[in-house]
């Protein structure tokens, strides 16, 4: 067996299987039902690798969920992949984020609101203790920006479909057959702009400027910049909350 990544969950290729296991753990904070939440992942991503859009679980052995030792895991195909790191083109992340929203039109199976998403957060505040990077005022002025945002965002009036719910480009694969979608744990039901500000947040931490940015959204049909806004401060917050508690975490602080 082979770790492949460790970070919010642990990836690890059942070598010499083309299978892989990802194994729950410190996400599993979020969820009070992990086995509802995986068994919700699994049916989406059996959808959606039939339409060639993400990564299918394995067909060799029962996907899971499985539960061993306290820990939660499903079994997926290990996919050959470009490990570099580098950025894909503008219009190869526009065009594969609308692929999968195509996709994910179609499916009419039952998931959990984009509020679910606002709640996790929620939790997520709940559990950070002051420190001397995050003080008690810091950590209550985070909780007034989910609010604020949360009419705008999280309960926003815009069309809702299912969507990722966690696009960041670490959750895509570069393969020989083009961009394949990882990591479905977050899918649920909202406005595409969540996963499209999602997207855009992950391409400007590696780098991409606005031009590029615009190039991407253009791919993908809109929207423009400008109107991503509520949603692209949402996603920072939460990647914000999400890093402060991955920190305490690690050190040991829960």
């Amino acid at each position: 067996a082979v770790v492949l990544a460790g970070g919010s969950n642990v990836l690890v290729h059942l070598k010499p299987a083309p299978v892989v296991a990802r194994v729950m753990t410190s996400t599993n904070v979020l969820h009070d039902d992990l086995e509802s939440w995986l068994t919700r992942e699994v049916t989406v991503g059996v959808f959606l690798a039939e339409r060639a859009v993400a990564v299918a679980p394995t067909r060799l052995a029962p996907p899971g969920p499985h539960q061993h030792d306290g820990l939660w895991m499903t079994l997926w195909d290990y996919v050959p992949h470009d490990t570099s790191g580098g950025l894909p083109g503008a219009n190869e992340l526009g065009d594969s984020l609308r692929r999968l929203h195509a996709a994910l039109a179609e499916f009419t199976g039952e998931l959990e609101q984009l509020m679910s998403i606002q709640q996790w957060i929620g939790r997520l505040l709940d559990e950070l203790r002051p420190a001397p990077s995050l003080s008690s005022a810091d950590i209550e002025s985070l909780r007034a920006r989910l609010h604020g945002l949360t009419p705008r965002v999280f309960d926003s009036p815009q069309p809702t479909q299912a969507i990722h719910g966690d696009t960041s480009i670490s959750n895509l694969l570069r393969t020989d057959h083009g961009l394949l979608w990882n990591d479905l744990e977050d899918v649920c039901s909202g406005p595409v702009a969540w996963d499209v500000a999602g997207l855009v947040t992950s391409a400007r931490i590696r780098g991409a400027d606005d031009a590029f940015v615009e190039e991407m959204l253009d791919a993908y049909g809109g929207p423009r910049l400008d109107e991503l806004s509520d949603f692209i401060a949402a996603d920072e917050l939460y990647m914000t909350v999400w890093q402060s508690y991955d920190v305490q975490r690690r050190r040991g602080n829960p």
